[in-house]
């Protein structure tokens, strides 16, 4: 039995095969009331709105007649929370039978905690980065050039060499299962709308700690998470996965922008050149062509055509 009343907040797009095994699992992890479901489907234009009728007739269901994204969609449910908690969790996130009163348990018995987050792994049970560093213009840089090991001192995003087997506080938290305090949402918000995909949750996650509540990674329970369901069914999209990086470059120029400013924001496109320039020349010296250094102009072209777009990075273009 869960001991703290309980929103679930569901967001879905196109998932219509994963909602009755995402609701069954999160079924058998609480066998009491308490837990009421929030659901926001984004203009899905397979069946799933007559699924969701069929595997979860009790929740209270907004229906948009257009995708308007991760972060918004979850917005619109914020003046229906009545719990002490809210639970945000992806359609592709398959939780534990005791993940639910084990979390829940520690919120409560650590008043601090804003936002909790658990051990995340993959189809065959691969661990997850499931607990990160922001992201800094550097690290960004480093991770995507492959340079690690001449910035030893940089903290990466997704760090993987540390023991995922302690409770620890961190940066930010993946979105997939991510349990908020409903006093962080009453004092903080919940997601900047501008985000239409990526980086809600590091935005999140940012402005909780600047409020002074801790992010906390919680191992002691783990949810299964496929990832990527909903993004890979957007037609649009998924035309090609261009699209999808080209909503990855947009959140985060808005990121960096929010949170480095402008001479952040300065510094970071100086370093998106210069890495598309390093790995331009190591693709040329490992004779992979001219298509691969193309890939790279490109990235080049679309992250300052989108510089300009955002106007400067202070509006979304969606």
């Amino acid at each position: 039995m869960i001991s703290a009343s309980l929103d679930v907040l569901v967001v879905n797009y196109n998932t219509e095969a994963l909602l009755e095994p995402m609701f069954d699992a999160l079924r058998r992890s609480h066998n009491a009331g308490g837990v009421r479901y929030l659901v926001v489907d984004n203009a899905s234009v397979d069946n799933s709105l007559a699924c969701l009728a069929k595997v979860c007739p009790e929740a209270f269901l907004i229906a948009n007649e257009h995708n308007i994204g991760f972060g918004r969609a979850n917005n619109q449910l914020v003046e229906r929370l009545h719990g002490q908690y809210a639970l945000l969790l992806n359609t592709d996130a398959f939780i534990a039978p005791d993940t639910l009163s084990k979390t829940l348990d520690y919120m409560q018995a650590n008043p601090d905690c804003g936002v909790l987050g658990v051990r995340l792994v993959g189809r065959e049970g691969d661990l997850q980065p499931s607990c990160r560093y922001f992201p800094t213009p550097l690290n960004v840089f480093v991770a995507r050039t492959g340079l690690g090991r001449f910035f030893p001192w940089v903290k990466m995003i997704d760090d993987m060499a540390w023991d995922h087997a302690t409770v620890r506080e961190c940066d930010w938290l993946p979105g997939c299962y991510y349990l908020i305090r409903r006093e962080v949402i009453e004092q903080v918000g919940l997601f900047d709308p501008r985000y239409f995909l990526y980086y809600e949750e590091v935005d999140h996650c940012k402005r909780v700690k600047q409020a002074g509540w801790k992010v906390v990674y919680y191992p002691h329970t783990t949810v299964v998470h496929i990832g990527g369901e909903s993004a890979k069914s957007v037609g649009e999209l998924n035309a090609a996965s261009r699209q999808i990086s080209t909503l990855q470059i947009e959140s985060e120029l808005l990121y960096f922008r929010k949170h480095h400013g402008l001479a952040g924001l300065a510094w970071h496109m100086l370093l998106v050149s210069l890495g598309d320039l390093i790995l331009a020349f190591k693709d040329l010296l490992k004779g992979r062509g001219r298509a691969a250094v193309g890939v790279c102009w490109q990235h080049t072209r679309v992250t300052w055509a989108l510089l300009f777009d955002t106007k400067l990075a202070s509006q979304s273009t969606r």
